[in-house]
């Protein structure tokens, strides 16, 4: 697996990076729990503003395996949960309306780099780092509309610690919506670009 600087590649790594973070939503709403390695790369990426290159972001392309495979599912009409794309429109929309707001965007900007030094020292899913991030999510992006609404387990969204580790990782997906309309990235990707899409992420799976 070799990291590409063609630029449909480079937006389909942010758009995997994406996928990858609502996989883990998901995830973490339904049972509780992250899988490890998935949080920490979608955490890491928050801190990586001035990363060389897209993969550069998520720590080499290996590291964003499970969201290529996701979006391989999707483009070839195999998308195990449905609910996936439509969270992700409600982000791609969502990013939209963040980076219209300077004041916001400043906040972001200035709460991550508040916790970089933090997330540095005892890695960006320690638990001070992570309810750090899901304060500025709830401060900050979780007021602009439309609201990402997460569906789980009852039991799992009422615990405190569950929904801060859903908005830390809803933090790093709009991260990813960031980077993926920087890279060139539209909704017209999908109507007119969408086997082209499709080609690259099986070379990057390859």
């Amino acid at each position: 697996m070799t990291d590409s600087p063609n630029p449909m590649s480079e937006r389909v790594l942010a758009l995997a990076g994406l996928a990858q973070a609502l996989a883990q939503v998901r995830r973490i709403a339904d049972t509780g729990q992250a899988h490890a390695d998935v949080l920490s790369t979608a955490l890491d990426s928050v801190f990586r503003i001035d990363a060389d290159d897209t993969a550069g972001v998520y720590g080499g392309t290996g590291s964003l395996r499970t969201g290529l495979m996701l979006l391989r599912d999707y483009f070839g009409g195999a998308m195990p949960d449905d609910q996936l794309p439509r969270l992700a429109l409600a982000v791609l929309q969502l990013e939209r309306r963040f980076v219209r707001d300077d004041d916001m965007v400043s906040r972001v900007l200035s709460g991550i780099r508040a916790q970089s030094g933090a997330a540095e020292r005892l890695g960006s899913t320690h638990p001070e780092v992570l309810s750090a991030l899901a304060t500025l999510y709830a401060d900050t992006l979780s007021h602009l509309r439309p609201r990402v609404l997460v569906q789980g387990n009852p039991h799992y969204l009422g615990q405190a610690a569950v929904v801060a580790e859903v908005r830390a990782v809803l933090l790093s997906a709009v991260r990813s919506a960031v980077l993926w309309r920087q890279m060139g990235g539209s909704l017209w990707d999908f109507m007119l670009r969408k086997r082209a899409m499709g080609d690259a992420v099986q070379e990057l799976l390859a």
